[in-house]
């Protein structure tokens, strides 16, 4: 399948309740936030990691859609697959040396795992399988509104050794924020796909994930979280026909009531203002 022809950016919201969407290892796992703003951040990672984990679980190890950054994968294991597909001898950390050979390990790992194909990969480790641009990249997704991280106590009822059995309960912190609507914006590039083949049925099955993957991806650390709308411009070139800026200014979340603090998606009204976009996009909302 060919790849796709055309420059897409979109908007993801999604929402957390009584959860903590993205913790910070240096803050003590706070929920990531701007301290200059106060409004909460979640990383293009965190979200790269849960479209990796549904696409995961949808795909169930299709030819094509395996996953190269995953849980205890020894990434230089899974490079030897692309040498040995071909019956080349890896020299360490070094390419093959006929550039027709180190385009064949290349192109093998961009056809045999999807986020590599979707998202690009630095492939240079010891066993070197090249370096990859990935057509489809994620910012920081930010609160629309500055967000309130609570810090809850808990208790241990059980406890390790014996020796512990009469002492009091152990003392815990989890840090959660009450509610909070986070906008996510995402870019794929045409040009860049014809490079690693992300084609449309990829393209689909990163809406879907997108759309679903918080379904999976369930703890009480994080709360209840959901995907709320998927708003994509489709432009009718693959180098597009306006800037990225002005798509995502036609966007506006708008709060139905300023006299208490919102506490679902409801409490918010997206509003599209569809005169604003420039001849040449096409608006979807694909949920």
């Amino acid at each position: 399948m060919a790849a796709i022809g055309n420059r897409y950016e979109f908007i993801l919201l999604f929402d957390v309740e009584n959860g903590n969407p993205n913790g910070d290892p240096d803050a003590g796992n706070l929920p990531r936030f701007d301290p200059e703003t106060g409004f909460g951040l979640v990383t293009d990672v965190c979200l790269k990691r849960k479209i990796r984990n549904h696409v995961s679980i949808l795909m169930d190890g299709k030819p094509g859609y395996n996953i190269y950054i995953q849980e205890k994968t020894v990434l230089n294991e899974t490079n030897k697959l692309a040498y040995k597909e071909y019956n080349l001898e890896p020299e360490k950390k070094k390419l093959p040396k006929k550039e027709e050979d180190a385009k064949k390990v290349t192109g093998w790992m961009c056809s045999n795992f999807f986020d590599v194909r979707a998202f690009g990969a630095v492939m240079t480790t010891e066993i070197n399988c090249g370096q990859v641009r990935g057509p489809v990249q994620l910012a920081f997704a930010k609160s629309v509104e500055p967000i309130f991280a609570q810090e809850i106590s808990i208790t241990r009822m059980a406890v390790t050794n014996v020796k512990d059995l009469e002492k009091e309960r152990t003392m815990g912190r989890k840090h959660i924020v009450p509610y909070g609507l986070y906008m996510a914006k995402g870019f794929i590039s045409a040009p860049l796909a014809v490079k690693t083949g992300f084609n449309d049925e990829d393209l689909q099955l990163l809406w879907n994930a997108l759309s679903n993957m918080f379904e999976h991806d369930r703890s009480a650390a994080r709360g209840f979280m959901s995907s709320r709308k998927l708003i994509v411009f489709k432009h009718d070139s693959e180098l597009g026909n306006a800037p990225a800026h002005k798509l995502f200014d036609a966007i506006k979340i708008e709060r139905k009531n300023n006299t208490r603090p919102a506490r679902k998606f409801d409490d918010y009204s997206v509003v599209i203002n569809k005169d604003e976009i420039p001849k040449g996009v096409t608006l979807q909302e694909l949920m």
